[in-house]
């Protein structure tokens, strides 16, 4: 089964319908206002009411509380919630969508904390003081082998663009890549050439299953 592809930061249905054409398995929706790919509720909704039922509809968060994710979840259409705050293991896993634990990997010592989530997958991205997620920045990826040991799906994710996604794959062979600004013109608008590039070569040029589930 090939390496699932989330294009995260999606802001418009252009760039959604993109995506899905080059061959993403999965979109997300980012709902933290600081950063430049936010999008509000009604606007994610306009386009995932847009997208196929077999791609993810996966909405961003970061520390916000469980009130707004309930609703923001339920007005958007999301089917997958994506934390990259400080959220507990408890608060990640009351939900009942499918959910993703980020972590901000900044050396081995990173890696102690993934086992307390039992959320459905991983997400690894780098760490960069006072940014929550999206750097652009690549980290160690051997310690992305050491979490691949651990017993969850793994969604790599940091400095990730069409020239080194074939090489993520096979040194750490991840569930799925989760890439945002390696695929952008400029910040919120991805670039069509450069997400086809990134998938076909991520996938090894084989047909995308179109598949998220399985974690």
């Amino acid at each position: 089964m090939s390496v699932r592809i989330k294009i995260c930061g999606i802001t418009s249905i252009d760039n959604a319908q993109a995506a899905i054409e080059a061959g993403a398995d999965a979109l997300g929706f980012m709902f933290y206002e600081p950063s430049p790919r936010c999008v509000a509720p009604e606007q994610a909704a306009a386009i995932i009411a847009e997208l196929p039922a077999h791609v993810a509809k996966v909405g961003v968060f970061v520390d916000a509380d469980e009130a707004t994710i309930r609703n923001t979840a339920t007005s958007a259409g999301l089917d997958t919630l994506q934390f990259h705050g400080n959220e507990s293991p408890d608060f990640c896993t009351q939900f009942e969508l499918r959910t993703i634990k980020a972590f901000r990997v900044k050396d081995r010592e990173s890696l102690g904390q993934l086992t307390d989530y039992r959320t459905d997958a991983w997400l690894l991205d780098s760490y960069v003081q006072g940014v929550p997620g999206g750097t652009g920045e690549r980290f160690n990826w051997d310690l992305a082998v050491e979490a691949n040991r651990l017993g969850r799906p793994i969604l790599l994710a940091g400095g990730l663009t069409p020239d080194n996604a074939g090489e993520a794959v096979d040194q750490v062979a991840p569930f799925g890549l989760d890439v945002s600004s390696g695929v952008e013109a400029a910040p919120g608008r991805k670039d069509a050439a450069k997400m086809a590039t990134l998938i076909a070569s991520a996938k090894g040029n084989s047909a995308a299953d179109g598949l998220w589930t399985g974690y």
